[in-house]
């Protein structure tokens, strides 16, 4: 009817497009250029900076400023990065970085990452490209780490998350026969338990609480001398659930303990969770990637036959954040315990929604980022025998500094692994244990602020420790020649001020 165009029009006259989010394509290429030169002049200089440093209080009141609702140009923004953010990092970038256990960044792999946000693919399920780059870079892993070529795995943003992952999927696989996934965790009225050591990771800890499985009933096996969890003693808390009418469901074995680098008896666990038919899951969160290396495949014997690994890309591998791994045994195992019906996410005859694969249904999120682009990207510009040799080096590092330790009787050394974390201390004769872990605490304080190097600490046998960590690619042997003698020098002179 002649009156209908004329009602169309005046709609149009009341309706606005919403104000562009794509900026100028000259000015986006343009400052992109010059971040690409920045971001390179900083790692290249990274030697020259402070590890790190605290952050000043008007930068902290720059950063605490309210919600914009006008925009900025993005030159001014990036400008505003580089006077508040760039320069009060964490740290790990640094050379002399080897605090907790923090990757160093492949800096070929942050343009994975660029990539990936620019393409933006979610990767939950549907065919397309990035899909398959996740599936090559898993098929990746498990032949670098010689894990069955017909298991399964995941991605996911740390180890924590994949801990959660693999004990879900070890409840569905040896749980009690009723349907814990509609029934809840009190399905078939008995109480699951879980066994790891003392030195067993938190993330743990959070895995079973967060499945209903309670941290009470996550047993804590102690360890021997050597960090290491103590087998007999695993065996005997088994029997001892069995007979209290509980249902023993998993062990977990460390590649690697976060305190010392322990790596526990795999072969003896494995064998443990084969007699009393319990799943077997290994953290292997930095110390998976020794596998890479045939000097340490005896020392991590038990871990290819485990039902799950879990490894973080972003520490012994070197990748940015974040980036994680979770490999099951058997195919179909992380569906069990994972897989959705819901119909808007169901398969179609024809089209992007008939792709067989859905990674939705092997964890918990569906909206996933293209975690995987960055690993294709370093292990296509690199190949894995770069980052074996690297990892190689850290463990000669380690040694070295070791030797270092052990040769002055200013020092102790109090944990030295066969991986990469080795644990020491300044000390003195006479000096009571209090006031060695005072001097060593100001020690860490003065390396840490001072941007010297950044160590971190624990406490190992009641002595507070200055512990290092070495998943850095760039750290060099003289690192660790510098941070000995930093720590002699801070180290005599809080000994004299002590004295005076």
């Amino acid at each position: 009817m002649p009156g209908d165009e004329d009602d169309d029009m005046d709609r149009h006259l009341h309706l606005t497009d919403p104000a562009p989010l794509d900026p100028d394509w000259e000015e986006f290429r343009d400052l992109g250029k010059r971040i690409v030169d920045d971001m390179a002049d900083y790692l290249s200089g990274l030697r020259d900076r402070p590890v790190w440093q605290p952050v000043p209080d008007t930068v902290r009141a720059a950063l605490g400023t309210g919600l914009p609702h006008a925009g900025t140009p993005m030159e001014e923004v990036y400008e505003e990065f580089r006077a508040t953010v760039l320069p009060f990092p964490r740290g790990n970038i640094h050379p002399r970085f080897w605090g907790w256990a923090n990757g160093s960044g492949v800096p070929v792999a942050a343009y994975g990452d660029l990539l990936a946000s620019l393409v933006n693919c979610t990767l939950g399920s549907g065919e397309n490209a990035a899909m398959m780059v996740e599936q090559q870079v898993i098929s990746w892993l498990q032949e670098a780490l010689h894990w069955p070529a017909d298991g399964s795995g995941l991605l996911t943003s740390g180890a924590s998350m994949g801990q959660i992952t693999a004990l879900a999927a070890a409840r569905q696989a040896k749980g009690p026969a009723a349907d814990v996934r509609r029934d809840g965790a009190a399905a078939g009225g008995t109480q699951l338990t879980v066994y790891g050591s003392t030195e067993t990771h938190h993330s743990l800890e959070k895995a079973v609480e967060l499945l209903g499985i309670g941290s009470r009933f996550f047993r804590q096996i102690p360890v021997d001398r050597s960090c290491r969890v103590d087998v007999a003693a695993l065996r005997a808390a088994i029997r001892a659930d069995r007979a209290a009418g509980l249902h023993p469901l998993c062990v977990v074995g460390n590649a690697g303990t976060v305190n010392t680098g322990a790596v526990d008896p795999l072969d003896e666990l494995l064998a443990v969770a084969r007699e009393e038919d319990l799943w077997f899951h290994v953290d292997g969160a930095f110390g998976a990637f020794a596998q890479l290396l045939p000097s340490h495949r005896t020392l991590l014997s038990g871990l290819t036959e485990a039902d799950s690994l879990v490894f973080d890309l972003h520490k012994w591998l070197y990748m940015p954040f974040d980036v994680s791994c979770v490999l099951t045994r058997r195919a179909g195992t992380l569906e069990a315990a994972f897989a959705s019906s819901a119909d808007y996410i169901s398969k179609t005859a024809g089209g992007p929604a008939s792709y067989p694969l859905s990674f939705a249904d092997r964890g918990i999120e569906q909206s996933r980022r293209f975690r995987a682009l960055k690993v294709w990207f370093a292990l296509k510009t690199h190949g894995i025998d770069a980052f074996a040799r690297a990892i190689e080096g850290n463990i000669a590092q380690a040694a070295h500094l070791a030797e270092l330790v052990d040769a002055d009787d200013r020092l102790e050394l109090v944990s030295r692994s066969d991986l990469n974390v080795v644990c020491f201390r300044y000390v003195w004769p006479g000096a009571a244990p209090e006031e060695l872990d005072r001097v060593n605490r100001a020690v860490l304080t003065r390396l840490q602020t001072e941007g010297l190097a950044m160590p971190s600490h624990t406490v190992l046998d009641g002595k507070f420790v200055i512990r290092v960590a070495d998943n850095n690619h760039r750290s060099t042997l003289s690192d660790f020649d510098f941070l000995v003698r930093q720590v002699l020098s801070a180290g005599a002179a809080l000994e004299r001020e002590g004295k005076g």
